[in-house]
């Protein structure tokens, strides 16, 4: 059976299934197509896309456009999973008209659910927004990789009790504004124990510790793909390292003549 949104949110509400939720990132069909396949419960369409596939240092420059052939590709690829495509920076920010047409072209195109990072006033009131037009939102606190520049790099979160304090405020506010599962990124266990046990919805970490919900990391990551993995990364395979290898096995033997020989 197909993942739905209120799949997600029932997991929690009732424990069953009694396991951890699992989410990980797609950026064509290719990617898609693997992670559905792999029985992933979440297919997320993320913004690491802009770094991993794309070739910028940060999510930043991904545009609106990008992001929809991007969503539209990964939709092609998927058939069991939930689909949740992150909103780009600037996306949303601007407006709460501009936010229902970029997260409503996201659905137009077959996606599920939108993610918008941040807990604040005006991000909890567009969050607010979406869910009482039709569109289900999962919310993002902790490390938010869209303000980067503000948080001085991609640091630890929650490290201190003010900033533990304002973002568990910030998870309530989502999940009070309709958010059916909000993503923890970077910041304490601890931290993210209170915030699962505070929480009616659905918890899922990336660098947060044992006690969330579920688990969510960027498949590039999982694969070994990338060049550089944060340091909360667990890397499964070195598919980079075994298609260079590959790849250079193919060209050696152009040059010998042995292939297509």
């Amino acid at each position: 059976m197909a993942v739905s949104v209120d799949h997600i949110l029932r997991w929690k509400q009732t424990g069953q299934p009694a396991q951890p939720i699992t989410m990980l990132t797609a950026w064509d069909v290719m990617s898609a197509q693997i992670v559905d396949a792999a029985g992933a419960d979440i297919v997320l369409v993320g913004d690491s896309l802009a770094m991993v596939a794309l070739g910028y240092d940060t999510t930043l420059p991904l545009t609106l456009d990008e992001m929809l052939i991007c969503a539209r590709a990964v939709r092609r690829g998927v058939k069991n999973a939930l689909v949740v495509v992150d909103l780009p920076f600037l996306s949303y920010q601007t407006s709460g008209s501009d936010a229902i047409r970029a997260a409503g072209q996201m659905l137009k195109l077959g996606a599920q659910a939108v993610k918008l990072e941040g807990g604040h006033g005006e991000v909890v009131e567009t969050v607010r927004r979406l869910v009482q037009w039709g569109i289900p939102v999962m919310g993002h606190v902790g490390l938010t990789p869209q303000s980067v520049n503000q948080l001085g790099g991609f640091r630890q979160q929650g490290k201190t009790e003010a900033e533990s304090d304002r973002i568990l405020a910030e998870a309530k506010a989502l999940e009070r504004a309709g958010a059916f599962a909000i993503v923890l990124e970077h910041i304490p266990a601890e931290l993210a124990r209170d915030i699962t046990k505070a929480l009616s919805i659905p918890t899922i970490g990336i660098g947060a510790g044992v006690h969330c919900d579920g688990q969510v990391l960027v498949t590039a990551d999982v694969l070994g793909l990338s060049v550089w993995q944060p340091p909360f990364a667990k890397v499964y395979a070195n598919l980079r390292q075994q298609a260079v290898a590959a790849a250079r096995e193919f060209c050696e033997e152009v040059r010998s003549g042995e292939f297509p020989g």
